[in-house]
């Protein structure tokens, strides 16, 4: 019974924004049509009273550190429709601010032991003379807390088939604990296997710990299932649970992480969720491309630590000493690596969209990044133009067959201006292209959850793993290089040649970037 009225709670609180959009817009029309026929010799007065309101909140608005356009799309909003706008920002945009403090209160990380610190910084000075253009994004990192560590061996998984066959064969053979943390955990084929896995070593006395994130998992993941896996000795973390928020009106920070954490020595992450379309078992967009990447050594405990926060950030508990879940094993891995996550917590702040401008402003002969959605800021839009005038080879993969036509309409609406100054524009025809990947001048590789829009940037929980030096950098430029060899290259001539309807569709939809 208690499951079912979860399950119904969240249904209710899926369309509750847009009911609210829907009050306000007929409220705002209500509220002229009184003013029309009941006060009618005050007319001037009330409308004059609103405009001042909404030009003293518009002014506040713009005032306000944050997103340039995320602030504009309400001062636009709040200075058309007065009444609605006003309504609008002070439950989803003035209110969510107001309790960012409260909701997104940052815990304390995990200690790290002094050794560890030590190695961080004599793995900066090895860094700085071998790879001494990349030793400001490192240093920088490195004041956010984002450890320095050497002796990490990584292997790059290609697809979401080679990438499940990989986990499940490590987690397998747990001994210690299993940690998952992912935006979709969806039933189906894929979770049947990890599934039984989970409950079989929790059984053995392995300590197995889920997180996953409930906006994402709303038609996909069960109540019975989330009750059965408990059952069988799983500890499993909703984030942000949907349910209470139906009288809140309080949404939009999601858990877009993909980690796992197998015995503190194998660490993962990448774009892979826990959904059957991942490993192409059905197909919904074409070919569902995505990658990952697989850490083991020193580095892993960067991913452990970010973790066990969010573990407790949702009311979790650890049965063991922190000493226990670091590395033991030793490994001798080439170049460095920094685990590096993000949220909504540090805003302004973005550490992650920070260091995206600082890889793209470092870079020197190459720049290859693939993002499944484009909706950034004109200055992130602008860093990849410079570089691209600079001489840098910029090329931007993006997929052929979307998910979300909207957001497809969005990141066209960028494509005639990076042409323009010689950026290279891949269309991957096979299908939806979801992996997020950057990799520079044949020596940084970076693998993660993070798109690069504004959700990513701004919004959501984020994580990824960032190479330096290692030989994962040249295993992502070779599978970058056949996924521009199965993609269609759209030519400057060919896209001004696009209709006035997809225009037109584009500069509106791409008002609205900051909200999708």
């Amino acid at each position: 019974m208690e499951q079912g009225v979860k399950s119904t709670e969240r249904n209710i609180s899926a369309g509750m924004r847009i009911l609210l959009v829907a009050i306000s817009l007929v409220a705002h029309l209500l509220l002229i049509h009184l003013l029309s026929d009941i006060l009618e010799q005050h007319f001037t007065f009330a409308f004059a009273a609103m405009e001042v309101a909404a030009l003293i909140c518009a002014i506040r608005i713009y005032n306000r550190r944050g997103s340039p356009s995320y602030k504009m799309l309400w001062i636009l909003l709040i200075l058309v429709a007065p009444v609605a706008g006003l309504i609008l920002y002070t439950l989803l945009g003035k209110m969510p601010e107001r309790r960012r403090k409260e909701k997104t209160k940052q815990l304390p990380l995990p200690e790290v032991w002094e050794s560890q610190r030590i190695r961080s910084e004599n793995n900066f000075v090895a860094l700085k003379r071998d790879y001494p253009n990349w030793s400001r994004l490192a240093a920088y990192l490195q004041k956010k807390d984002f450890l320095l560590y050497g002796n990490t061996d990584a292997v790059y998984l290609p697809s979401g088939e080679a990438f499940f066959e990989d986990l499940i064969a490590r987690m397998e053979q747990a001994e210690k604990f299993i940690f998952l943390e992912y935006f979709i955990v969806a039933e189906g084929q894929v979770w049947d296997r990890i599934s039984h896995v989970l409950r079989e070593r929790a059984a053995a006395g392995v300590e197995v710990k889920l997180v996953f994130d409930d906006f994402g998992n709303i038609t996909r993941f069960k109540g019975e299932t989330l009750a059965a896996l408990r059952t069988a000795g799983v500890e499993v973390r909703v984030f942000n649970p949907v349910h209470r928020y139906v009288n809140r009106l309080y949404f939009n920070f999601r858990d877009h992480r993909k980690i796992a954490i197998i015995d503190g020595e194998w660490a993962y992450t990448g774009g892979i969720n826990i959904a059957d379309e991942y490993a192409n078992v059905i197909q919904r967009f074409g070919y569902w491309k995505d990658t990952a990447v697989r850490m083991h050594g020193e580095g892993v405990w960067g991913a452990t630590r970010r973790f066990i926060r969010m573990w407790v950030r949702c009311g979790g508990h650890l049965p063991r000493e922190l000493d226990e879940y670091h590395p033991t094993h030793t490994v001798k891995g080439e170049g460095f690596c920094q685990f590096v996550t993000d949220g909504p917590e540090n805003n302004p702040d973005n550490p992650i969209e920070d260091m995206y401008l600082q890889m793209i402003s470092s870079a020197k002969k190459s720049f290859y990044v693939t993002t499944p959605y484009l909706a950034v800021e004109d200055y992130m839009v602008g860093a990849l133009c410079c570089a691209a005038d600079g001489g840098v080879d910029v090329r931007l993969m993006v997929p052929g067959i979307p998910d979300k036509k909207y957001v497809y309409y969005v990141t066209g609406s960028y494509f005639e201006q990076l042409l323009e100054h010689g950026v290279r524009i891949y269309l991957y025809t096979p299908g939806f292209l979801h992996c997020k990947s950057v990799m520079v001048d044949g020596e940084l590789a970076l693998v993660g959850s993070v798109n690069m829009d504004y959700r990513s940037f701004q919004l959501h929980y984020e994580d990824a793993a960032l190479f330096y030096g290692a030989p994962v950098v040249e295993e992502l430029r070779e599978d970058m290089e056949r996924i521009m060899e199965e993609s269609e290259e759209i030519s400057a001539e060919k896209w001004r040649k696009r209709g006035i309807f997809q225009r037109m569709t584009e500069q509106i939809l791409r008002l609205f970037a900051s909200w999708m």
